[in-house]
């Protein structure tokens, strides 16, 4: 089924790597101040450097998805699509192709709107480039030759995150997060693939379709971290304009979250033959409200203390760095695997960055 892409949509992947050079090398912007605004901190720099980092990866991640499964556009750079594993995501939805390319032209506009932002206060962009040296998919579509920061192709994914949405009775912010099940066990005790490694993977049609239901799961699983971090790091900005950042990027990040939990719900319930990967059947009322796929609203939970209403949140947000926060995140991300194979150099990097934004402090605004 053909969709039309509005043309600066879809010519946005082929322009932002310029757009956003130019962007750091030339803006410089006002410092702003409004009534009762701070400066400018180190701390809103190194909380903005985090995201920039963020966002450099997940589009790192996103391009590979976009080149096996994205709109397939001769305008689009990269790969040049792989129709068995689109129709395996499309069998998720027929518009995933769709969702793919603009959440990924999404992420390559939050990292270069950040670093040009944070060069235009005087501050260093974040450059992961060195750390470009991972081996992607080989499978047609696949820019076989370019080296990737992430890795696709052995990921361990918390599914916790949907139970998590669905109950109405907790909060990690209040419980912490072992009270919530997985909603696809296998996904979260093994390492698995989000595309196809190599044109092997496509020839199973049910081990490429559990290729692609593990990909709607990650989607979920990433944006979801990414609905969290914002408003949870937004609480330690001290500069208004720094704020109106994190608010502002922030919840488009929660739209691609409700996107793809909305998708993932429609993964087809099978036994991959390969590996044992099982999806279960969401569908069925049987299931109970924690599982049941098409509860995708946030039910009103305890919040901020269980003698209050309860009330439909983004969770978690808290600032305890025992419960989440930068540190927790890219731990968990280290943890999903979606970086095996980088140095030790990266790690120390990241982890850096992820300390450096959870050490920031508010002040008086």
């Amino acid at each position: 089924m053909t969709r039309n892409i509005k043309a600066d949509r879809r010519s946005f992947l082929r322009t932002s790597a310029l757009a956003g050079s130019a962007l750091v090398a030339s803006t410089s912007l006002p410092l702003a101040r409004g009534a009762g605004s701070t400066a400018i901190t180190q701390g809103d720099i190194n909380i903005l450097r985090l995201f920039a980092a963020l966002e450099i990866l997940e589009t790192d991640f996103w391009q590979q998805y976009n080149e096996l499964g994205g709109v397939q556009d001769k305008e689009v750079p990269g790969g040049s699509g792989n129709p068995a594993y689109t129709e395996a995501l499309n069998n998720l939805d027929e518009d995933m192709f769709i969702y793919v390319h603009d959440n990924t032209d999404d992420e390559i506009s939050h990292f270069t709107f950040l670093n040009a932002y944070l060069v235009s206060k005087g501050a260093h962009a974040v450059d992961l480039e060195p750390f470009r040296t991972l081996r992607g998919s080989q499978a047609t579509g696949a820019d076989k030759n370019k080296k990737r920061l992430t890795n696709l192709l052995q990921l361990t994914i918390d599914t916790s995150w949907w139970t998590r949405y669905r109950d109405d009775a907790h909060n990690p912010d209040l419980d912490g997060f072992s009270v919530f099940p997985q909603a696809v066990p296998d996904l979260a005790n093994g390492k698995f693939r989000a595309i196809p490694k190599n044109d092997a993977d496509t020839t199973n049609d049910t081990h490429l379709q559990a290729i692609a239901n593990t990909a709607a799961f990650h989607f979920a699983s990433i944006e979801q971290a990414g609905s969290s971090l914002y408003p949870t790091l937004a609480l330690k900005a001290s500069n208004l304009e720094v704020l109106r950042i994190l608010l502002s990027i922030g919840p488009s990040e929660t739209m691609h979250f409700q996107t793809w939990q909305d998708k993932a719900g429609n993964a087809p319930p099978l036994t991959d033959p390969t590996n044992g990967l099982t999806f279960p059947d969401l569908t069925k009322d049987s299931v109970g409200q924690l599982f049941l796929n098409n509860l995708i609203m946030p039910e009103p939970c305890p919040f901020i203390s269980r003698k209050l209403p309860r009330c439909s949140v983004i969770r978690p947000v808290s600032t305890s760095q025992d419960i989440f926060g930068a540190v927790v995140a890219v731990e968990g991300l280290i943890a999903s695997g979606l970086f095996a194979g980088q140095s030790q150099a990266f790690f120390d990097f990241i982890r850096n960055l992820a300390k450096r934004a959870d050490a920031a402090e508010r002040d008086d605004i």
